[in-house]
């Protein structure tokens, strides 16, 4: 049984998809893995680069990223699904060091900090990921870097096709499930448009939900 499928939703994005998946191509990992582009409609030679890497490409409407997503998973085999986005890139050893974290913290999915790429704004963006999203009582697992259980993934009904889709998924799983960070940054990835995508909107929405957690955990630290 395949191991891993990494699953990378595209639309038209031929100047950053080969980057993406020699990332994935690099792999340092005796697992077995596959890799799965779901197509949105490309009209640029996105799926010519996917073919050439090796991906296996499946079409979908492109109404959505949630929607390709989605289709993406729905035509994998591999008992993981690594959700990574057309314009992120992987550290050699995520595969491995994904599987070996979830595995001895008893997750069912998980994510890792990043560093974001582009305008100013998306820091803002890469510090909302890294330090506030692991600490809520359900933590936010950005669609661009999503290690999940294929079974679970199935089980809440994958991405709904919903605005901030990752916020709503996540929420979801991680009041039925125990999901996580990895500590370490495992990803880089292009902050174009995640600085408009509405991830950090909801930002405000868990901090009111969380506040009483994140000040007890802040106290914590500070007494350390």
């Amino acid at each position: 049984m395949t191991r891993v499928s990494f699953v990378v939703p595209a639309r038209n994005e031929s100047e950053y998809i080969g980057d993406t998946l020699s990332s994935i191509d690099g792999q340092r990992t005796d697992e077995s893995y596959e890799v799965i582009v779901a197509d949105g409609g490309s009209v640029d030679g996105t799926t010519d680069i996917a073919r050439e890497h090796g991906a296996d490409v499946v079409q979908e409407g492109g109404q959505s990223i949630a929607g390709g997503r989605n289709a993406g998973a729905e035509a994998a085999e591999g008992e993981w699904l690594a959700f990574i986005d057309a314009d992120t890139r992987i550290d050699p050893a995520y595969l491995e060091t994904m599987l070996s974290f979830v595995d001895r913290e008893g997750l069912v999915a998980a994510s890792s900090k990043c560093r974001m790429t582009g305008p100013a704004r998306a820091r803002l963006v890469e510090w909302t990921i890294n330090h506030v999203f692991p600490r809520l009582a359900a933590p936010v697992l950005p669609g661009f870097n999503t290690f999940v259980r294929r079974d679970i993934f199935e089980a809440v009904g994958g991405y709904p096709d919903v605005p901030n889709e990752d916020t709503a998924f996540s929420r979801t799983l991680g009041q039925r499930y125990p999901t996580g960070y990895h500590p370490d940054g495992l990803v880089e990835s292009s902050g174009r448009r995640v600085a408009d995508s509405g991830l950090t909107g909801t930002l405000y929405h868990y901090l009111r939900l969380d506040w009483g957690r994140l000040r007890s955990d802040r106290g914590r630290d500070i007494v350390k």
